[in-house]
């Protein structure tokens, strides 16, 4: 026997039955699940970049899991259900690609030529623009007004400059934003020589923000290139400290010299090149 959505849903109203349900789960509210929910959302994506897909489905299990409780507390206000959450999604995406859904039908047969991935995106932001629009009222309208404050800072930055670009303000391509990278570069070299620490930190800012504009225009995500870049940074210095244990040496005892020596070993032997030593 499996257990199915229905079983989940009425696990988690026993969860949150005022008289039985457990104690942790009635204390919580749509705030203090949020940290949860951005952890779960995390390591699916942890188990994804890792190849780990013997896990991935108890990952998904549990980011569903933030889904069902949001959709608890909405039902114990009032406010909406589990099954309007799936009828509200099933509705926006059926109508954000009416290139396989003409007619709007769930169910209509496949017989609609296929676009391709350029007329897609297009098609796709001009509905969401369409949607905005419904939303607000046209002297409050910003592009800018549905982009989450909570999204991780160099998500939002990529986010913010492509709904700018959608109305021409975007460089025209990456070498231009290459140029910019530098220009920020020096300032922040500028700010450095000032010895100001406010300056420092608002023009470190504007060098991330014009790197992701980079990464943008080099059609890459800036988040998932950082992750990457956490991630070897993480192997070679494993590389460094497994190194040093092989010898019976403390890491604290190098000088930084030989411990670049041992990043230098690390990054040959993930490119397979001969050892200088």
């Amino acid at each position: 026997m499996m257990y199915t959505l229905d079983d989940l849903l009425h696990l988690m109203a026993r969860l949150r039955d005022p008289q039985y349900g457990c104690p942790w789960d009635l204390k919580q509210n749509y705030a203090s699940i949020v940290p949860h929910t951005l952890e779960e959302a995390y390591e699916v994506a942890d188990a994804i970049e890792r190849g780990d897909f013997e896990h991935l489905q108890g990952e998904l299990g549990d980011l569903l899991f933030q889904v069902v409780y949001y959709s608890q507390l909405a039902r114990e206000e009032g406010r909406f259900e589990f099954a309007g959450v799936i009828d509200s999604i099933t509705r926006k995406l059926i109508r954000r690609h009416p290139h396989v859904f003409p007619t709007g039908e769930l169910y209509a047969p496949l017989d609609t030529p296929l676009l391709d991935e350029e007329q897609v995106k297009q098609r796709w932001e001009e509905i969401k623009a369409e949607e905005r629009a419904e939303k607000s009222e046209p002297e409050q309208l910003s592009l800018l007004d549905d982009v989450p404050a909570a999204l991780p800072a160099l998500s939002r930055a990529a986010k913010l400059q492509k709904r700018a670009a959608q109305v021409g303000f975007d460089w025209p391509g990456p070498l231009p934003v290459l140029d910019k990278v530098r220009e920020e570069l020096d300032e922040v070299l500028e700010a450095m020589a000032e010895g100001d620490a406010a300056a420092m930190a608002d023009e470190v800012g504007d060098l991330l923000f014009a790197t992701v504009n980079l990464a943008r225009h080099l059609k890459l995500d800036p988040e998932n290139a950082l992750r990457g870049a956490n991630a070897k940074f993480e192997r070679r210095f494993r590389f460094i400290e497994q190194a040093l244990r092989d010898i019976g040496r403390p890491i604290e005892d190098c000088t930084l010299e030989d411990l670049d020596a041992l990043w230098g070993e690390a990054k040959r032997q993930e490119k397979n090149l001969p050892s200088c030593g």
